[in-house]
């Protein structure tokens, strides 16, 4: 499972990110780290110009 699968699920904290990024950048994955992640392009697009908040925001809005 992805991140974003994961705290959707209740099994990880929204602070996690940072260690999924960890993950990436140490590792020879060949895909975006958004695809990592588990991001569509909308949520990838509010991450990179907004920030954490929107992002944080639109996945609480799929955790309901």
């Amino acid at each position: 499972m992805n991140f974003k699968e994961l705290y959707l699920a209740g099994e990880v904290e929204f602070e996690d990110i940072d260690d999924y990024i960890d993950i990436w950048n140490n590792s020879d994955d060949e895909r975006t780290l958004a695809q990592f992640l588990g991001l569509n392009e909308e949520e990838e697009d509010a991450w990179v110009s907004i920030g954490d908040e929107a992002l944080y925001d639109m996945l609480e809005e799929q955790r309901k």
